[in-house]
Formats: C-alpha cells, structure tokens, sequence
C-alpha cells in the first residue's frame, strides 16, 4: 500500500496522502526531536499534517508551523480544531496541568460560541504563523470529554447554534476548505451528520483491527453522503503498536483482561504470516471506501519511517479472511486490496 498515494476527502476535492501525520503526541517530544519528526513526514512526501489547540496546550501547533511555514503552502494540507482557546494562567485561574503533562503554560478553556470559535481560530493562525487553515473541526463534543450526557448535549447545542455557522460561513467564502468534528464517540457523530453538513469527520480508535462499531450505521450514512474519514488512533491508543503485553494502553488507559485477550489473539494470527500487528492495525482502516486517511500520533522520526515501511509492507488476504473465521474481525469488514 503506496503511503503516498492520495485520497479525496469527501466531498471537497482535497486530495490527502492516505497516511497523515497526526500532531496529538508533537507537544511531548524535545524540541528539537519534534521539529526533525515534522520535517521527516514532510520531506517523505506525506501532506496531510493534523493538530490542535490542545495538544501540548499549543505546543503541537507552534511546532508544526515552525517547519510548515517554511514549506511552499500549496504542498501540504493543514488540519486544525475550534472549541478550546488557550488563556494564561491568574491568581483566579492557576495553571492546571495533570503530572505527566507537558506543553505550554496556558489553561484551555471550552467554548463553542461564535465569539470563542473566532478566538480559537485567531489563535491557531499565530501559533502556526501560518495565515490559511484548509480544514477546520469542531474538537471534543462529546461524552467522554465533558463528563455526562447532559454537558455533551449542552455543548452540542451550542456548537451547532453558533461554532457550526461560523465554519459553514468560512467554508461559503472559501477561506477553509472543509468542514469536521473530531471525535472518539460514533453516537456523536451520528448526531452531528444528522444536523449539518459535514465534509469529513476524525473518528478517533472508534474504526480499527480491534473494534469496528462505525459499520453499523455511520459508515455507511458516510458513503452514502460522500463524507470523509481521517481516521485518528489507528493503534486504539497505543495497544495495537505496541502488543499485548502488560501496561499496553487502550483508550488512554492499562488494557484490562478482555482486551488483552483479543489482541493476544489478533496477534497470533498476524505472526502467522509474519506480518507485524502495527502493520495490520495501520493498512486495515484503509479497507473502508470513506476513510481517506490514517494519522497515527508520531512524535519521532523513527516512527515517520516506521509508519512507511508498514504501510509498505504486502498483507496476504488470507490474514484478513482467518481474522474474520476466528472472529476478530467484523465479517462485513472490507478489507485493504491493493
């Protein structure tokens, strides 16, 4: 599978690398590691290059505009997200930040109003030093992130009432390109295809070689209105890189038992051809018409090289078909042939 290769998104007619890079992990490294890693996917040909204002609290941002704004602008396509801007810390606010954070010193706040989408939006551009986003997300409205049902629904409302006709009025004038919500949750992004027009989403761990839920109904209401998939958290967070083996993270978290277990056994069959597991978990996503592009996390040139070479790499279709008689595969799964 030609990681270079290109796909459109949705749509749009934006023509993407079916393998991005994902800037979730860039506010993490050193400095100097950081700027190498962006200049390396750059340079490999990749042109997709995704981040936000919450990853590293700026950081990613600030890091990838340092090498892309170097870059002739036609060559690559720039991802962001509005629903959080980033302020100093006070005395009435003292900077909050979790132990094993790392990042800028600024607190995040959420906002989904038209005045707080604009502030986010501003602020991205100086972060980036890069005058032209070509696509915009809404980031983080969903359960997961904001603690119950009723705070999802309270900010959903708000993101469509104002955040959503901001973009859609961008988007009219040509200044981005597409429109989408990036999310972990396929119930969330039921909701949002139900309400607006939607280019593209980032569906986050939600579509990979360990769970398939989005082939329900989300998939195919994508296919049927030629919507988009960046397809983000190819490795559910870390597990279908690095194995079963024990710390492994899955949805940001030790893996329990259960999941152990599957992986365990996807892994089995994956020796079996002697295809490496992150291999499988990186092309599998690509099997589905909508998903345009995978965007694994990468915060070290060895993975920009790694992710290539696994892309690179010839699957047997019998790998895919003893997945599915073992079942650990969905059986209506489509699965990459190139």
């Amino acid at each position: 599978m030609d990681p270079l290769s290109k796909r459109s998104l949705g749509k749009t007619g934006v023509e993407v690398t079916i393998l991005g890079f994902g800037g979730g992990m860039l506010g993490r490294a050193a400095e100097n590691e950081a700027l190498r890693t962006v200049e390396a996917a750059y340079d490999a040909g990749l042109n997709l290059f995704d981040t936000a204002p919450h990853y590293g609290q700026g950081l990613s941002e600030v890091r990838m505009g340092a090498v892309l704004r170097q870059k002739w602008r036609e060559t690559y396509v720039l991802s962001t997200k509005v629903g959080r801007y980033l302020l100093p810390p006070s005395k009435e606010f003292p900077l909050y930040r979790s132990p094993d954070a790392k990042g800028l010193d600024f607190n995040e706040v959420f906002d989904y109003s038209r005045d707080g989408t604009l502030r986010a939006i501003d602020q991205s551009m100086a972060r980036l030093g890069i005058s032209s986003i070509d696509c915009l997300l809404i980031h983080d409205v969903d359960v997961w992130s904001h603690g119950s049902r009723d705070a999802y629904l309270t900010y959903f409302k708000q993101s469509m009432n104002e955040c959503y006709p901001v973009l859609d009025d961008l988007r009219k004038q040509g200044v981005i390109k597409a429109v989408g919500v990036g999310v972990n949750e396929v119930d969330v992004c039921m909701d949002f295809a139900r309400a607006g027009d939607f280019d593209f989403f980032d569906l986050a761990g939600r579509y990979t070689l360990l769970e398939q839920g989005g082939l329900g109904d989300f998939l195919p209401l994508c296919l049927e209105r030629n919507i988009g998939i960046m397809l983000g958290g190819p490795y559910n967070s870390g597990i279908l890189a690095t194995g079963a083996k024990e710390g492994a993270k899955y949805n940001y978290k030790p893996a329990r038992a259960k999941i152990l277990n599957v992986v365990q056994r996807i892994e089995a069959v994956c020796a079996r051809y002697s295809v490496p597991l992150a291999a499988a978990a990186l092309q599998f996503p690509l099997g589905h018409p909508s998903v345009t592009s995978v965007i694994p996390g990468t915060d070290a040139t060895s993975q920009v090289e790694r992710n290539i070479d696994w892309m690179l790499l010839d699957i047997p279709a019998d790998l895919w078909a003893e997945l599915k008689h073992e079942g650990l595969l969905h059986r209506d799964a489509p699965v990459p042939s190139f």
